[in-house]
């Protein structure tokens, strides 16, 4: 455990990256403004997002600096175009300590998702509307008053896709929130989300994936590894494989996140229901 000493370097070349990226594309024509959203700045924009995941655990600078982790979760948010990183990171302790909790994790898909999406021509659909819905579910199942963080968050992030509109024009900041959208619905490396907490196997709720996608993304296809240890940084999950491989190795696991999508769209046994839901405490009382 402890903080990734190498984290804020990458995050800081990553953001970088993009604000050059926004430079190169302000000439470009719309259809190539979307071929590299696509293609290249929502792949950084999803690894930024999993990023901001990493920082929230506190990876970043440690526990001891728990506001300079907020901070610049706030900073990586920069290329994503849309206030992200204090809402996740709001959110997200819940859903490690009460995984799958009812009105608790917002990672569950509603009774109408569940419902609704589940042929493979809805489910595709979810797949690709799948920002949406992540972004707008927690104000139904379980809505909290916003914090001073992410009004921070947000002045910060707004400010910046201005300097981006008055610098370099509309293409830009289009880029950044084209690529984000895209990226984080009908795209391989959005098979994690997917490929993490869906029962594939009965009685299974959490899987890892081992594959190279894992370079992309801060090792989170190492998922049981994760929530065994979220104190850990990502680039150490593959440490906590190999010493406790007895523990590991005989799970089940994923292969290949589009062939997660695919299976998921395709086999009527999979859908948005294909969750395990449990009460918790706290949502009886509430």
């Amino acid at each position: 455990m402890g903080p990734d000493p190498h984290l804020k370097w990458i995050v800081s070349g990553m953001v970088f990256m993009q604000l050059l990226a926004c430079y190169l594309v302000k000439d470009l024509s719309w259809k190539w403004i979307f071929f590299w959203a696509y293609g290249f700045g929502g792949c950084i924009n999803h690894s930024l997002t999993l990023a901001i995941h990493d920082i929230s655990h506190n990876v970043a600078f440690g526990n001891k600096q728990a506001k300079w982790n907020r901070w610049f979760a706030v900073f990586a948010n920069l290329p994503i175009g849309i206030p992200y990183s204090a809402s996740f990171k709001k959110y997200h302790i819940d859903h490690h300590r009460y995984l799958g909790g009812d009105s608790l994790d917002v990672d569950i898909p509603t009774d109408f998702e569940g419902w609704f999406f589940c042929t493979p021509l809805r489910k595709l659909l979810w797949l690709f509307l799948q920002p949406l819905f992540y972004s707008l579910r927690p104000l139904y199942v379980n809505p909290k008053a916003i914090t001073q963080m992410e009004i921070f968050n947000a002045l910060v992030q707004f400010s910046v896709d201005l300097i981006i509109y008055y610098l370099w024009g509309l293409k830009p900041v289009i880029y950044l929130i084209a690529g984000t959208i895209l990226c984080l619905g009908l795209h391989p490396i959005s098979g994690h989300f997917i490929a993490e907490h869906y029962m594939f196997l009965k009685g299974y709720e959490t899987y890892s994936y081992y594959g190279p996608l894992n370079w992309l993304t801060f090792n989170v296809g190492y998922h049981m590894e994760h929530h065994d240890f979220p104190s850990i940084p990502g680039c150490r999950l593959p440490m906590v494989k190999k010493i406790a491989a007895e523990y590991y190795d005989n799970l089940p696991h994923h292969q290949s996140w589009i062939r997660v999508l695919w299976d998921f769209v395709f086999d009527d046994s999979i859908g948005p229901y294909s969750r395990v839901k449990r009460l918790c405490k706290l949502a009886k009382e509430s």
